[in-house]
């Protein structure tokens, strides 16, 4: 699906935008004028910890659950632990931060790379890439099914040169071969009053 014709956040419809019109999540660096999207500005991300503000849209997230996007390998696991009964608890910190609902539900769909199984990163997250970031390299795909995963709380730790998130107790899980499965569930969410981040 492309991107204009998936229903934006307000708060994400705020956000500055590239020039193909893309807007650019509040964690992510600039440089020379262009936004870089497969990085993540350590100052920004510090501020959206230390704030509970949404990686995507930068507003404020009032207590309760917070959402992210995951992966094909804890999608998996997600989906294991719910099948045989037992809670899910990822101890692995990621570089990754929550987000509202409606945004992290928007950004499944928008980024190419979070949207299709089958998409490529078209530049690397660090380098050199160490456990934290080895999947997020140059050509990598994503593979397998996503999710929009809902958690009641998180954790987090600013060091010099990171900051790392903990998800905690799991209260949602929507899955997704292609985000574009998520329309319906997005248009629902923009819908409910003071949703429209």
């Amino acid at each position: 699906m492309r991107f204009e014709l998936v229903p934006m956040p307000d708060g994400v419809g705020a956000r500055p935008r590239d020039g193909r019109g893309y807007p650019v999540p509040a964690i992510t660096p600039w440089h020379g004028g262009e936004p870089q999207f497969a990085l993540t500005d350590h100052g920004r991300s510090a501020d959206c910890a230390l704030g509970r503000l949404c990686s995507v849209c930068g507003g404020f997230m009032a207590r309760g659950p917070v959402w992210r996007v995951v992966g094909p390998a804890e999608s998996a696991a997600i989906a294991e632990a719910l099948a045989a009964g037992r809670p899910y608890r990822n101890l692995v910190p990621t570089m990754e931060g929550p987000g509202h609902r409606a945004c992290m539900l928007y950004a499944s769909m928008v980024c190419p790379y979070l949207a299709r199984p089958n998409a490529r990163r078209r530049a690397s997250a660090e380098d050199p890439a160490d456990e934290l970031t080895a999947a997020a390299v140059r050509g990598a795909a994503r593979g397998g099914l996503g999710a929009v995963v809902g958690f009641d709380d998180y954790e987090y730790a600013v060091t010099e040169t990171r900051v790392l998130f903990r998800f905690l107790d799991l209260v949602e899980f929507l899955p997704h071969e292609s985000a574009d499965e998520h329309l319906a569930e997005l248009r629902a969410e923009l819908a409910k009053p003071g949703q429209g981040r």
